[in-house]
């Protein structure tokens, strides 16, 4: 069984307070059609999102970028044609939103046991940053014995050599498929 873990792709880190700009926007579709995908095979698939609270000095990215993904605001909003993907289709038992507030997915979130109660033992990921919260989360993944297919044509970065650098690694480190 496998599952597609969309993580980060929202307005804040596409065009908002923290963005990827262009490569972020250059991958939209390529996003859109593999939930979609995904979600019309019955797949399991989890919207990974960032949430932040407003000025909160104890987390350990306040030091190192501006607020982004805060609470309440429509920066947290997925983007573009994403979000209406999701709305469409967000009471689907198959399609799960899921807060995080660290980098990787499965840091003090549920997600390895939504996945372990579907028998998923394949993890497909897509989104944003590419060197950032999708490498922790295939970091995690690896750690935790999923097989990781990362969909180059569906991941961007803030920063080109970062994401080079990390698709690299996925691959010679974490035994990833590249697709």
């Amino acid at each position: 069984m496998k599952a597609l873990i969309v993580i980060d792709y929202t307005l804040d880190f596409i065009t908002g307070a923290l963005p990827c700009g262009d490569p972020g926007i250059a991958i939209e579709d390529q996003v859109v059609t593999l939930t979609n995908s995904f979600i019309n095979q019955d797949e399991y698939v989890v919207f990974a999102v960032d949430l932040h609270e407003q000025n909160d000095p104890y987390h350990p990215e306040s030091k190192l970028y501006p607020p982004h993904n805060i609470r309440g605001t429509a920066g947290r909003n997925l983007y573009g044609k994403l979000h209406e993907v999701y709305e469409t289709h967000k009471d689907k038992d198959n399609v799960q939103w899921m807060d995080k507030t660290r980098y990787s997915a499965f840091a003090g979130t549920n997600l390895e046991l939504k996945l372990r109660e579907r028998g998923i033992t394949e993890l497909h990921l897509v989104g944003v940053c590419t060197d950032i919260c999708v490498l922790h989360t295939a970091v995690d993944a690896y750690n935790k014995g999923f097989t990781i297919v990362v969909h180059e044509q569906a991941v961007a970065s803030f920063n080109q050599a970062g994401h080079d650098w990390a698709l690299t690694h996925f691959k010679n480190s974490l035994n990833a498929i590249i697709q």
